[in-house]
């Protein structure tokens, strides 16, 4: 997994101030997921990283590294 996507969405939702459960109801996944995501265990769809991008107002680049 990308260690920057995983550092930056830990960074969003806590400047944010949602828990990861907060997270994962508002763009529809299990609670656990994120935690996977943020711990690099698993790796998000792209419909995911869109939904993420959207809700936190960022670009998808900027999420997975790439900007």
């Amino acid at each position: 997994m990308n260690e920057i996507f995983c550092r930056r969405l830990k960074e969003l939702r806590a400047e944010s101030g949602l828990s990861q459960a907060e997270l994962a109801r508002i763009i529809e996944v299990s609670d656990g997921t994120i935690s996977f995501w943020e711990n690099g265990i698993n790796e998000p769809k792209m419909t995911y990283i869109i939904r993420l991008s959207k809700y936190f107002n960022v670009s998808a680049d900027y999420l997975v590294g790439l900007n």
